[in-house]
């Protein structure tokens, strides 16, 4: 059936509006021969503008109606174009997770070795440390014993000493024990005439004893010590007292190795002049305590310290 057969079958009906939907709708082509025929058609049936007035209207309003894009449509486009933005921003954001991923994947592995390399460590600690409880609780009582008995030999020392030197008055020297050591304090009285460093015929006599209990007993070391007030001195011989007091110091050592025998290789002098006094140099008294001349007396420490570095 032609074209013109379907309007006529229409006009029938009187239905336009269907067939326009059915076989011309988006097809302007068709729809401009469509309005040809029926303006044909209608030439002798309508006599007014207004009937084709109404049609082309009727036309127009269903090829925009029908042409235009949908609601559904616009809103699938927007949903489409929402789906990209967001898979865009999760792919950014899978990127950033990846890449702190490897970042404490490396941090792992770092950590992993300082772990290791603390255990190695431990391990050799504990290999290098065979010492038991017991072999510690051990080592602790040898120790103790050690000091014990150097605090013996000194004792027994200080005791041999004084009882050698038991016909000299207290005026004259003095023997003690302090900081685990034996003190002979030799006053100037004894030793010297005032501003002079040759030792006097009874302070020879009291060092040659001293020697000989210093020949008996091993394991000690030896210190000539001088000392004297605080009066200024100046002479051809002597600057001051520090020099005073050193060439004091000298005269006992040469007397004790030179004349008496004992080892030089355990005896050493120094002199500490006016600045270590035991007493105020306010009063005659105090400044004769400070001109002295000490022989410090020290323990052989060297097996001490053996058992303190095991």
């Amino acid at each position: 059936m032609g074209v013109e057969g379907q309007i006529r079958n229409y006009q029938q009906c009187g239905n336009y509006t269907n067939y326009l939907q059915s076989y011309v709708i988006c097809n302007p082509l068709k729809l401009w021969n469509f309005a040809g025929i029926i303006f044909t058609s209608k030439t002798n049936e309508m006599k007014t503008r207004t009937n084709i007035l109404v049609l082309s209207t009727l036309i127009f309003s269903i090829v925009f109606a029908s042409c235009g894009p949908s609601k559904k449509l616009v809103a699938s486009r927007a949903w489409v174009s929402q789906l990209q933005q967001d898979s865009t921003t999760t792919h950014g954001k899978l990127n950033d997770c990846n890449s702190q991923v490897k970042t404490l994947s490396s941090e792992k592995a770092v950590l992993i070795n300082e772990n290791a390399s603390v255990n190695n460590d431990l391990k050799s600690l504990a290999s290098a440390s065979k010492m038991t409880i017991a072999d510690q609780a051990k080592r602790m009582n040898n120790l103790q014993n050690m000091i014990q008995a150097q605090k013996d030999v000194m004792s027994k020392l200080k005791n041999s000493i004084s009882d050698a030197l038991l016909k000299y008055k207290a005026d004259e020297l003095s023997v003690n024990i302090k900081n685990g050591n034996v003190y002979v304090s030799l006053q100037e009285k004894l030793l010297f005439k005032s501003g002079s460093d040759v030792v006097d015929p009874k302070g020879v006599a009291a060092l040659k004893t001293l020697a000989q209990v210093l020949n008996s007993t091993k394991d000690i070391s030896v210190v000539i010590e001088g000392h004297t007030d605080n009066v200024p001195i100046k002479t051809k011989q002597f600057m001051d007292n520090w020099d005073l007091s050193t060439a004091r110091a000298t005269a006992i050592v040469r007397i004790l190795t030179n004349g008496n025998g004992f080892d030089p290789k355990r005896i050493s002098a120094t002199g500490r002049g006016e600045y270590k006094p035991i007493n105020e140099n306010s009063s005659l008294e105090g400044r004769a305590a400070n001109r002295r001349t000490e022989v410090i007396l020290s323990p052989d420490l060297n097996e001490l310290y053996k058992l303190l570095a095991q």
